[in-house]
């Protein structure tokens, strides 16, 4: 079967074609709303167009795309349809900056391939087997029965596909321990037995570890500080998710820069490594304890797989857990899922690569050939 795997954003347009685990075509449409590329259904005709040249004779068999938000509806990939749309569309004061783009791609191959199913796969959903001891906040319920303010989680879709390869890694029929997605956004999971338990994101994706450009946790009185200071409700969201995080403590969100500068003794980007690994070495403890024992601690993303001076930053905090890295298997680099801990260390630190397109084409399959 083949599918295109569509990852819609309010600008721009990612797609990858795949047939099983082959890769047929990939590309990437930016600047959607200019003047060369007016809208998504213009996007997806430059889609159409490198796609077919790219497939000759054979066609497109089905459309899965990456939902960021499905609340607490959706705990699996869904089959489209015109109230799945909407009932996407419905969530997009949750997730503003993603689920609106989501709904207009899928619109827009409704419009253009009105016979061709399309799947929604979604990032929240590996996470609604979140214990409600972990997804509460705790504020007055009327906060969460009127406006749904609980712990969603997100990367759910990396986190159930690392977990399977972790697994299948170390030789188990599923998953326990703890899972670090870092990229420019960054989360990291408690999986138990396969299942997510716990997750640094929350109601957004703006909970949790330092990012890119994102605070993760921050006192929320600050927040309040700052309104009385004359911040208005813009100047706040710009600030916590486009100019904190690496970029906030360095001046730049990219973490090979940040190293780079590290390395060579810049004192603000040695402090956002340390800052960075530190928050993550708390949570990779705590969710240590939540699982009951981690069989693993797994990096995985752009950051995860490539980034060893900061994953060698993290581990060296959680020697109270008995890890210990191999210095040349961390330095190591490859494609592939690996181990890059002693033999000696208390439980296996590994590297499983991530491919959020793979998974989303593998659910699209599994949920076309079932209907």
């Amino acid at each position: 079967m083949i599918i295109l795997v569509i990852n819609s954003g309010s600008s721009s347009l990612k797609y990858q074609v795949r047939e099983g685990d082959d890769v047929l075509a990939e590309g990437l449409v930016e600047r959607i709303g200019e003047a060369e590329v007016p809208d998504h259904a213009a996007a997806l005709d430059r889609v159409d167009r490198e796609v077919a040249e790219a497939l000759g004779e054979r066609t497109i068999d089905a459309v899965g795309h990456r939902v960021v938000h499905g609340g607490e509806r959706f705990s699996e990939p869904v089959l489209i349809d015109n109230e799945i749309t909407r009932a996407i569309e419905r969530l997009n004061p949750l997730a503003p900056l993603h689920n609106p783009a989501a709904v207009t791609g899928i619109r827009a191959i409704t419009e253009k391939w009105p016979d061709l199913p399309q799947v929604a796969v979604f990032d929240t959903a590996f996470h609604r087997t979140l214990p409600e001891r972990a997804w509460r906040y705790a504020v007055p319920d009327e906060l969460y029965r009127k406006h749904g303010i609980r712990r969603y989680g997100f990367h759910g879709t990396s986190h159930a596909y690392v977990a399977r390869g972790a697994a299948e890694l170390l030789g188990t029929d599923a998953f326990t321990g703890v899972i670090a997605h870092l990229g420019n956004g960054a989360s990291v999971a408690a999986v138990r037995d396969g299942e997510s338990i716990d997750t640094s994101m929350g109601f957004t994706p703006l909970e949790g570890l330092v990012m890119g450009t994102r605070s993760g946790d921050i006192d929320p009185s600050i927040l309040l500080f700052l309104l009385r200071e004359g911040y208005s409700e813009k100047d706040l969201d710009t600030l916590l998710n486009r100019n904190s995080g690496l970029k906030g403590l360095t001046g730049t969100n990219d973490m090979r820069s940040v190293s780079e500068s590290a390395d060579s003794g810049d004192e603000r980007a040695k402090l956002a490594v340390e800052v960075a690994s530190y928050r993550l070495a708390k949570y990779v403890g705590g969710y240590h304890v939540a699982v009951g024992g981690a069989e693993a601690l797994v990096f995985t993303a752009g950051i995860g797989e490539n980034a060893a001076d900061f994953r060698a930053a993290v581990v060296s905090k959680l020697g109270a857990l008995g890890l210990e890295l191999d210095e040349s298997l961390n330095a190591e680099r490859s494609k592939h899922a690996r181990v890059i801990s002693t033999p000696s260390s208390a439980f296996p630190v590994l590297v499983v690569p991530t491919d959020e397109e793979a998974a989303i084409a593998e659910a699209t399959a599994a949920v076309v050939a079932g209907s």
